[in-house]
């Protein structure tokens, strides 16, 4: 393969990574390095020296050691041999972006010719590295792929055993296993002493600080915990990873270093007295952190068992609770939240080694979201929480952790209750509000899944909640008479199981499941709604490329965060491919029948004075309703819905005839940047992924829309004059000949552009990007990132701050 894609996809004053050159062929023994990478998806880089290069392959899962294991090893660039020795931060913006180490490194042998063997597809070889050692092979897939694939496995030899990579992690976070190695501790699992391990304690505080993200911490306080939306099903692609669902009650924990340690529930509460055990465990970590986890009893069958735990905690017998650990936002002195998932979680790995046992690692499958997720339905488990690989700790909801059931449970507010009737004892059944825009709404009734011990119990809890006064109006329909109802004050809340929901928009087919001693009735009980399930998934969408509904579904639910920073809250227009790209289209702008809940409407004044519903999302269920109902492409308003008549964002879409060339267009991007500049308007460009390029201006929403208008009208005037055989500002296909139109008409109200991320319904499936200045002079054709590439690229940090502190509109 030679260098030459290697140097092509690298700008290497920008990076620290090596130019590099095609070296000798040796006959012998030649060096190999396996490099941990903490690039957008965490994986493992295995090189081998061969012809002069490291042929390279990514390994997501990293090798394993066990004889026979099949490990995915995906085909990459050749690397120059001056690879071997890199390790350090590959900056943001640059192709691998991410951390660097050095895993192992050593020499290797093969009785083959190597270069051939690979052509054949099957190389065996032997490693001589400090951990990595013995028998190998790698022989090729007939999967099919952008890459080539290959399978990694492990001979059986002396050196195979039942563990991997990731088993042998101590060190790498730090930059100085090759030290380490030297002195004979490379892949030590026990430190001999108090003194080694504060030593090894240490290396892993400062590499972890290291990490790219990480920051200097604050004071040690209780962080609100990141939360999930609903989905019905699991996300595709080894950028997610999917731990179990921990059938508990959530807990932070804040360790000071010195023994002393806080426990909160999600509410903030304190809990440290509550399970004594566990916060004497956590002490013993003898580090000052954060940590996330799920406090759960576990059952004979090793399954979490919530009645049990329940049980646990009203006797005070909680020395058997167990804290399955999954999240690490501090360690040391340094803040993690900026750091990604992946890298937080390897770091939360390794300090959890050597713990008490009630402390445990909660570990995670990358990629293969339905077969984990079949997993853990068939084996009893409530359902899996999706992650993506990525995400950075944020409190509150996002929709970069998705939790996927495998029954449908919510959590209501108990208002409530009946006289019970016959033989039963305590209550009839719950009555049940829902959390609805900040206002308690009624939801039904539930009364089977009630034990006996529980009913016994009941009316004792429930006396002291009791009011007089009726908690939530019950609407005309439901058979109850508000006399008969013990009301209760709003402060229980009780998950329930159930089927849906019936035409009055109550409960069908609801079982009581449990109470939720652990949970307040916030505004956070309020559910949004879960992302839609996808219905005919085989349909090709994109037939030049074989793309179907699935991958589109994919790839928005992917870049969902993205594509929501440029369309949230704002009216849309979109273009509906119901049969694909090649079939008939829709442009729709007014609200259509089969959009979910979360599509929301607003009427609009038109300009013939009347009024239509026009609709907008605010979240990933409504984005992903919209692409359920076959929008490819997203065409967001210049204002948000919540102050329609005041833009806050002016385009100038450069649309050239066919004779101008791509420099061309960029350099009239800049000529347009540097004449907004001078009236004190900052921009960025954004590429359609079509044929041009749009110049965005940011705005503090003040003015109208007719002085927008005016002024980008006068603008574009304005540069005609100045270069007349350049540009035309009006859209006639005559004088546009040889030209440049800069189309300032998507200033109107009531006008739209494409939103960065969004689709195009063209062949190829190009998407429209948010970029810098310095990258759009890089970029070497206007359809550059596509469905297959487009979610690597990220809101640019200088593009946040352009919309943070945009300027007003100098009129």
């Amino acid at each position: 393969m030679g260098l030459q894609e290697y140097q092509r996809k690298r700008h290497f004053r920008e990076t620290p990574e090596p130019r590099g050159k095609v070296g000798p062929r040796k006959a012998k023994a030649r060096n190999f390095v396996v490099q941990l990478h903490h690039a957008r998806a965490r994986h493992y880089d295995f090189r081998l020296e061969v012809a002069g290069v490291l042929r390279s392959w990514a390994v997501p899962k990293g090798p394993s050691f066990r004889p026979g294991e099949k490990r995915l090893a995906v085909e990459v660039e050749d690397h120059p041999v001056s690879y071997a020795g890199f390790e350090g931060t590959i900056p943001e913006g640059h192709y691998g972006a991410g951390h660097v180490a050095i895993f192992d490194e050593g020499t290797w042998t093969t009785d083959d010719d190597p270069a051939d063997a690979l052509e054949r597809g099957s190389l065996e070889f032997t490693m001589k590295g400090s951990r990595l050692k013995g028998a190998w092979r790698l022989v090729r897939t007939g999967l099919r792929g952008s890459k080539p694939q290959w399978l990694l496995l492990k001979r059986n030899d002396e050196h195979a055993g039942d563990f991997e990579a990731d088993d042998l992690l101590e060190g790498v976070l730090t930059g100085h296993v090759k030290q380490r190695v030297k002195k004979g501790n490379g892949a030590s699992r026990n430190a001999g002493s108090k003194a080694g391990t504060s030593a090894m304690r240490q290396r892993l505080i400062d590499g972890a600080g290291a990490l790219p993200g990480a920051r200097k911490a604050k004071k040690l306080a209780f962080i609100a915990p990141m939360l999930t939306t609903a989905s019905r099903i699991a996300p595709k692609g080894e950028e997610w990873l999917h731990e179990w669902k921990w059938d508990g009650y959530r807990l932070i924990a804040a360790t000071h270093g010195g023994g002393e340690t806080q426990l909160w529930s999600r509410n903030g509460l304190p809990w440290e007295s509550r399970v004594p055990e566990l916060a004497v465990a956590l002490g013993k970590l003898g580090v000052t952190a954060v940590l996330d986890g799920e406090l759960i009893a576990v059952n004979a069958k090793g399954y979490s068992d919530f009645n049990a735990l329940q049980a646990a905690l009203k006797s005070g017998q909680t020395s058997q609770l167990r804290l399955a650990v999954f999240d690490l936002m501090r360690l040391g002195e340094s803040d993690l939240t900026g750091v990604d998932l992946h890298a937080r979680k390897t770091v939360l790995r390794e300090l959890l080694k050597g713990a008490d046992p009630r402390l445990f690692y909660s570990d995670h499958v990358p990629g293969h979201g339905d077969e984990v997720f079949e997993t853990a339905r068939k084996s009893g488990m409530e359902g899996i929480i999706s992650k993506r690989a990525d995400s950075k700790y944020h409190s509150g909801r996002g929709d970069a952790w998705l939790k996927v059931k495998a029954q449908e449970t919510r959590e209501f507010v108990a208002v409530g209750y009946t006289q019970p009737k016959g033989s039963r004892q305590g209550i009839g059944a719950f009555l049940l509000a829902q959390v609805k825009a900040g206002e308690l709404v009624y939801a039904g009734r539930v009364g089977s899944g009630l034990t006996d011990s529980m009913l016994r119990e009941l009316p004792r809890k429930l006396q002291a909640l009791e009011t007089r006064e009726p908690t939530v109006p019950l609407p005309p329909h439901t058979p109850l008479p508000p006399g008969k109802v013990h009301w209760l004050k709003p402060e229980l809340v009780v998950e329930v199981i159930f089927r849906g929901w019936g035409k009055e928009g109550l409960l069908r087919q609801a079982s009581f499941s449990r109470l939720r001693e652990d949970r307040a009735v916030t505004p956070e009980l309020e559910q949004p709604e879960p992302l839609p399930a996808i219905t005919s998934p085989g349909r090709i969408v994109y037939p030049d490329i074989g793309v179907t509904k699935q991958q589109v579904y994919d790839y928005y639910l992917e870049v969902g965060d993205r594509v929501l920073s440029e369309i949230g809250g704002r009216l849309l227009s979109i273009v509906r491919c119901p049969d694909g790209i090649e079939g008939q289209r829709f442009f729709q702008k007014h609200v259509a029948h089969g959009f979910g809940k979360s599509v929301k409407r607003m009427g609009v004044r038109e300009a013939g004075g009347e009024v239509k519903e026009y609709f907008h999302v605010d979240d990933l269920p409504g984005l992903m309703n919209l692409v359920q109902m076959n929008a490819i492409e997203l065409h967001p308003w210049g204002s948000k819905a919540a102050d329609l008549e005041h833009p806050d964002r002016m385009i100038f879409d450069l649309d050239p005839d066919p004779s101008i060339t791509w420099k061309d267009i960029r350099i009239a991007a800049g000529d347009i940047r540097d004449h907004l500049a001078e009236l004190g308007l900052p921009s960025y460009p954004r590429l359609s992924g079509g044929k041009g390029v749009h110049v965005v201006v940011p705005l503090a929403p003040q003015a109208s829309w007719e002085q927008v208008r005016d002024f980008c009208e006068s603008f574009a005037n304005a540069m005609v004059q100045r270069k007349p055989t350049r540009y035309v500002a009006t859209m006639s296909k005559a004088k546009r000949e040889g030209r440049i139109f800069i189309d300032w008409l998507r200033n109107g109200r009531g006008s739209t552009s494409i939103a960065g991320w969004s689709l195009r319904a063209r062949a190829g499936a190009p998407a429209a990007i948010l970029l810098t200045w310095e990258e759009l002079a890089r970029i070497r054709k206007p359809d550059r990132y596509t469905i297959k590439d487009a979610a690597k690229h990220h809101v640019p940090e200088s593009t946040l701050r352009l919309i943070r502190d945009a300027p007003r509109l100098p009129v």
